[in-house]
């Protein structure tokens, strides 16, 4: 049961229950375009995409919040990706469960820091986003969903179709809602909602380059939030990347006008086979 007296327990359970479920309700297109397996060990879910040429969907979520994180078990996880024949993974561990071995265990495997992420989150009843934008935002169909799949491939630059597939799977996963804003007839951003039991997930924020600067990812997290709030949801959480020194991350600036703090910095790790 996800803990609200503790928002590092939370938020990293919301991100294991949201993966789960987007690897777990993938569409067949997806599953045979990227080759995906899953499976859950140390309370963690791990997804392989052996098929993906980013590295993107192969991640570990969740170690360390149900069990704790030892030598053994990273064994094992690295084990199931040798297994799929997946050439590399990432892995996601909160600093409160990383042990004290830590140096130790990624350096046995070669783990090498990659991304560094700010998870952010607050109770739902203190959130007071603004919606200022001449875009209409909407909840999307399963035909808005896959535009808004190729959106998010176009955007980041991966367009693979074994990806897009995955993507557009976000509509038929229960608890997700997806989002779209619009100018006139033209889909020019998304994202969307996971909601598990008392807490919720901002995920997948896109907007395209010719819309941004236009308000529509603020319109898009506050009409997210509006949801959650209706789906009786506690807390909300999202993730972003950290800016660089001196930079700037327009996504965690949009997070922090609604309402939502940093609760912690995440470190993943790569590793590759």
């Amino acid at each position: 049961m996800t803990s609200l007296t503790d928002p590092t327990t939370l938020a990293e359970t919301v991100e294991t229950q949201a993966f789960d479920a987007r690897m777990t309700h993938a569409s067949q297109a997806a599953r045979d375009g990227l080759g995906l397996a899953t499976t859950r060990l140390g309370g963690a879910t791990l997804g392989s995409a052996r098929l993906d040429p980013s590295g993107h969907w192969s991640r570990v979520v969740g170690l360390g919040v149900t069990e704790p994180v030892t030598r053994e078990l990273v064994d094992e996880v690295i084990g199931f990706y040798r297994a799929q024949g997946t050439s590399t993974t990432l892995l996601a561990v909160a600093p409160p469960f990383l042990p004290d071995d830590w140096d130790e265990i990624r350096a046995a495997h070669g783990l090498e820091p990659d991304r560094m992420g700010l998870k952010m989150g607050a109770p739902v009843d203190g959130l007071r986003p603004e919606a200022r934008t001449d875009l209409r935002v909407t909840r999307l169909d399963e035909e808005g969903a896959a535009e808004a799949a190729r959106l998010i491939a176009r955007t980041v630059g991966m367009e693979h179709p074994g990806v897009v597939a995955l993507l557009a799977s976000a509509a038929g996963t229960p608890g997700t809602q997806v989002f779209g804003a619009w100018d006139g007839e033209r889909l020019v951003a998304t994202g969307s909602l996971s909601v598990h039991g008392t807490a919720a997930a901002l995920k997948s924020g896109v907007t395209a380059v010719t819309h941004r600067g236009r308000g529509a990812q603020s319109a898009l997290v506050a009409a997210r939030i509006e949801a959650a709030r209706a789906a009786g949801v506690r807390w909300v959480v999202a993730e972003t990347d950290k800016a660089a020194p001196g930079g700037h991350n327009s996504s965690t600036e949009n997070l922090r006008r609604a309402g939502l703090r940093v609760l912690y910095e995440r470190q993943d790790w790569r590793w590759r086979a």
